[in-house]
C-alpha cells in the first residue's frame, strides 16, 4: 500500500510540475493548426524528393502530436498519392517536432533534451528518406498504396482552420474558437496517453537506481553503454504502450535512474513503433509492408539517437554531473513561480474550454467537440446534423438505413442539432 501511494503521489506531483507547459504547448499547437494554412502542402506531397519530404515535415510539425492521429492522417495522404517517404516524414515530424513535447522535456530534464529531440527528428527523417529503397521496393510501395486505399480509417482528428486575415484573427471570436476546438480536440485524444505516462513514471520511480544501472550496463567501457541504451530504449517504449507526450515522464525517470543520453532519445523516438500502432500499420498496409517500415523506423531511431548523441558529445552539450534526483523530477507544491504559472495555465485552459462549450456541439459519432459554424452538416432523417468531419458524417448516414442524406451548406440553420 505504501508503494501504491508513493507511485500515485509522484505521478500527481509530476503532473503539477509540467501542467503549465502542457497547456502552453497545446495552446501554441492549436494556434498553429488553426492559423497556418495546410491545403497547399497537402496537395504537394506526391513525389518522394527532398521538396515533398520537407513539405511533409512542415505539415507534420504543424499538426497534432497524437501518434494515432498522425498514423491515420499519413495513411490518408499515402492512399491519395503521397510517397511512403513523405508519409513517414509526416509521422516523424508530428510526433517529434511539436511544441508541447519540447516544452515538457525542457521542464523535466533540461533544454539539452529538447534540442536533441528536435535535431533527432530532422536526422530521423533524413535517414529514413535515404534508406527507404533499401527496405521498401517501388513494387511493395505500390501494393501497400492499393491496400491503404481499401483500408478503413479510424477517426481522423480534423483541424479547424481560420480563413480570416491575420489581423482580424486576433480579435475574432470565430478564429479563437477554431484555436479552442483544436486545443480541446488534442487534449481529448491525448489525455489517456499522458495520464498513463505519469502513472508509469510514478511507479517506475519506486524501483531502485541500481536496477537501471544494471539494465543499461552503467560503468561499462565506452561506447558500450551508449549503444546498449539506444537499443534497449526503443524496446522499453514498445512494451510500455505509451506514445507521444506521455513518454516524457517515463523518459525523465529513466534518465534519473541511469539510462544514457542516447537511450532517452531512442526511447522518445520510438513512440511510432509501440505494439498497438504496429497493429494499425498491418491493418492499413498489409503485413509485409508493415514489417518493412517498422524495421526501417527502428533502425532509423537507433541510428539517429547515436548520431545526435555523438554530436552533442563533441559539443560538450550532454548533461554532466549528478543525475536529477526524484525530488527534482517530481517537484513539490509550494508558493513559488510554478504556482503562478499553473494558475495562469488553468485560466487559459478554462477560457478555451468555455469557448468550445459556448460555441460548439458534440459530434455524436466520435464525441469530438466541434464549432457550429465550422461543422460538417448533413441532412439525415429530415434533420440537420453536425459532425466534426466527413468520415463521421458518412458513418452516421450509413448507420441510418432508409434515411436520405445529403450535404448541406456550412451556414447555420435554426433547427440544426448535433444529432
Amino acid at each position: 500500500m505504501g508503494t501504491l501511494w508513493h507511485g500515485i503521489r509522484d505521478a500527481a506531483l509530476m503532473a503539477w510540475e509540467v501542467w503549465w507547459a502542457l497547456v502552453l504547448g497545446f495552446a501554441i499547437s492549436a494556434i498553429v493548426q488553426a492559423w497556418v494554412p495546410r491545403e497547399r502542402v497537402q496537395r504537394a506531397l506526391g513525389d518522394g524528393g527532398p521538396g515533398a519530404t520537407g513539405r511533409a515535415t512542415a505539415l507534420g510539425a504543424a499538426s497534432s502530436s497524437c501518434s494515432y492521429a498522425a498514423v491515420a492522417i499519413a495513411r490518408s495522404l499515402f492512399a491519395r498519392g503521397a510517397s511512403a517517404t513523405s508519409a513517414l516524414a509526416f509521422q516523424f515530424a508530428s510526433t517529434n517536432l511539436v511544441w508541447e513535447l519540447g516544452l515538457v522535456l525542457w521542464v523535466l530534464i533540461g533544454w539539452q533534451f529538447t534540442a536533441a529531440e528536435y535535431l533527432g527528428g530532422v536526422v530521423m527523417i533524413g535517414l529514413m528518406a535515404l534508406g527507404m529503397r533499401a527496405f521498401v521496393s517501388r513494387r511493395a510501395e505500390a501494393a501497400a498504396r492499393e491496400h491503404a486505399a481499401g483500408a478503413q480509417d479510424g477517426h481522423q482528428h480534423r483541424s479547424f482552420e481560420s480563413q480570416l486575415p491575420w489581423r482580424r484573427r486576433l480579435t475574432s471570436v470565430r478564429a479563437w474558437s477554431d484555436v479552442a476546438h483544436n486545443f480541446r480536440g488534442d487534449a481529448q485524444m491525448l489525455w489517456r496517453e499522458i495520464a498513463i505516462g505519469f502513472l508509469l513514471a510514478g511507479f517506475a520511480a519506486q524501483l531502485p537506481n541500481g536496477f537501471y544501472r544494471a539494465l543499461f550496463l552503467h560503468g561499462a567501457p565506452a561506447p558500450i553503454p551508449a549503444i546498449c541504451s539506444a537499443i534497449v530504449g526503443p524496446l522499453i517504449a514498445v512494451l510500455s504502450f505509451v506514445c507521444s507526450v506521455g513518454n516524457v515522464p517515463l523518459a525523465a525517470v529513466l534518465w534519473s535512474g541511469g539510462i544514457g543520453f542516447s537511450g532517452v532519445l531512442a526511447f522518445l523516438f520510438a513512440d511510432l513503433i509501440v505494439l498497438p500502432i504496429i497493429a494499425i500499420y498491418r491493418k492499413y498496409y498489409g503485413a509485409g509492408f508493415a514489417a518493412r517500415i517498422t524495421l526501417l523506423m527502428l533502425v532509423t531511431m537507433i541510428a539517429a539517437a547515436l548520431i545526435v548523441t555523438g554530436v552533442f558529445d563533441l559539443l560538450g552539450a550532454i548533461p554532466s554531473g549528478p543525475r536529477p534526483g526524484r525530488a527534482r523530477i517530481f517537484g513539490s507544491i509550494e508558493l513559488d513561480d510554478k504556482l503562478v504559472l499553473n494558475v495562469v495555465a488553468t485560466a487559459i485552459c478554462g477560457a478555451l474550454i468555455t469557448l468550445t462549450a459556448r460555441r460548439g456541439v458534440t459530434d455524436p459519432v466520435c464525441g469530438m467537440r466541434v464549432d457550429r459554424d465550422g461543422a460538417v452538416r448533413r441532412t439525415i432523417g429530415g434533420r440537420t446534423r453536425l459532425f466534426c468531419s466527413e468520415s463521421c458524417a458518412e458513418r452516421a448516414a450509413h448507420s441510418s438505413p432508409g434515411s436520405a442524406s445529403s450535404a448541406s451548406s456550412s451556414s447555420g440553420s435554426p433547427n440544426a442539432t448535433a444529432w
